[in-house]
């Protein structure tokens, strides 16, 4: 099931779609400089998800615990950016990246979703990341679970592209709410619910990526009915 839009899609993914957290694996941690140098290796897009540290500076990390990727207890939020920068990831040399050294090391070569995680001082962090991105010559989005961030940057910071991600749970009721109070410009949609007539009517409006790809089930799924997929493992393209 192709979709009818007219208007091209501002990221432009391809077939590649993005390498969830990049192209990570073992020794190479997600959200890592070294899973995006990897996903930069075969061109495809790349998904990162992004917090707070305790200063305001955005960095590329997904929990909001820090144990399971580095060993530490506590939170990210709690430590200031250079320190957190100087943390390494279990395993590996890398270390936590703020988003400033991710967008420099990709440049502009292959499109880019920046994932807000939801978490205190939500606003700061999408004012921070927007002053980045609002200075970075590149294809770039923000998205979010948070329907917060796709109405901050639709009023605040609106040359930025924005979209939700719509987890396959979500009512129906609170989907037409974000839908309707986000003005999201894109749809990262679970690829357990991709197959649903509602996507289809957004997609004939609004481009469609699906998440988490991980199979070749899913990976043939996602092809009929989004425009990229948002893969790892074993669901690279």
């Amino acid at each position: 099931m192709r979709s009818s839009r007219s208007a091209p899609d501002p990221l432009g993914p391809g077939s590649l779609g993005f390498a969830h957290r990049g192209l990570h694996g073992p020794g190479v941690p997600e959200n890592s400089l070294a899973a995006a140098r990897a996903a930069l290796a075969i061109g495809a897009g790349i998904e990162c998800d992004v917090r707070m540290a305790r200063d305001g500076v955005p960095m590329v990390f997904h929990d909001e615990a820090l144990n399971r990727l580095t060993g530490r207890n506590g939170c990210l939020r709690h430590l200031p950016s250079e320190a957190a920068a100087e943390l390494p990831l279990l395993g590996t040399g890398e270390t936590i990246p703020a988003l400033i050294e991710l967008l420099r090391l990709i440049d502009g070569r292959v499109p880019l979703l920046v994932e807000i995680k939801r978490e205190p001082g939500l606003e700061l962090l999408c004012r921070s990341v927007a002053e980045m991105l609002l200075g970075y010559d590149g294809p770039v989005a923000v998205m979010s679970f948070d329907l917060r961030v796709a109405r901050w940057f639709a009023i605040d910071a609106p040359r930025v592209w924005r979209g939700i991600v719509v987890d396959s749970q979500l009512k129906p009721w609170w989907r037409a709410i974000f839908l309707a109070l986000a003005r999201p410009q894109f749809l990262a949609v679970d690829c357990k619910a991709v197959d649903q007539p509602w996507v289809a009517t957004q997609r004939g409006r609004i481009p469609v990526y699906s998440w988490t790809v991980r199979s070749s089930l899913d990976r043939a799924k996602v092809a009929k009915f989004a425009d990229a997929p948002i893969w790892e493992g074993d669901g690279r393209p």
